[in-house]
């Protein structure tokens, strides 16, 4: 049995968000294989092209902690339709200085959970635009639009609702598989 190490991303800077108890959910769920370490973003400056000759503790701390991922898993609301800035910030720092793109080659998925109808559909398409620019192979099926309803999540991660529960087991374990995949056609560099 092979274990992959994922690193995984809030889009949101809240300790209550909502997406913070999504992804205690998914990792709740998640199949033995798959072990997380959550990638904190709060502390990162505002990136600025100024900083790539010398990139101050935060933002090597964020490269180290892709590079000891195989794979990565982004957890997000949508704020005005688009992802938060505190997230793109850290892609941003994550991508750069040129060259040293840490995204290349990542597997990665993306989910997220929001009150509204449709979830976070469009902060996710606006994430997986930059991912793409970024080289990494994203699980494109199962899309996973969360619709956020009081008390659908407990504080540990626990799903009261048994359909989203099958939902985001069986959305877990096609990561795993679309993990395998990708890291056996495309291993780590």
């Amino acid at each position: 049995m092979t274990t992959y190490q994922v690193g995984y991303f809030i889009g949101s800077l809240s300790e209550k968000s909502i997406n913070r108890v999504l992804s205690r959910a998914l990792i709740r769920l998640a199949p033995a294989e798959l072990e997380f370490r959550e990638i904190p973003i709060k502390d990162l400056p505002l990136y600025n092209h100024d900083f790539d000759a010398d990139y101050p503790p935060e933002g090597r701390a964020l490269k180290e902690a892709i590079a000891a991922s195989q794979a990565l898993l982004f957890v997000t609301p949508e704020y005005n339709r688009g992802i938060p800035g505190a997230l793109k910030n850290a892609i941003d720092w994550a991508s750069r200085p040129w060259g040293t793109n840490s995204f290349t080659h990542k597997p990665s998925a993306v989910i997220g959970t929001s009150p509204g109808k449709i979830g976070t559909a469009v902060a996710q398409q606006s994430l997986r635009s930059a991912l793409s620019f970024c080289n990494s192979p994203q699980m494109s099926a199962p899309e996973a639009y969360i619709q956020f309803t009081p008390g659908l999540f407990g504080e540990d991660g626990e799903v009261t609702d048994p359909a989203t529960q099958q939902f985001l087991s069986d959305f877990m374990a096609d990561y795993k598989a679309f993990v395998e995949r990708v890291l056996t056609v495309l291993p780590p560099r």
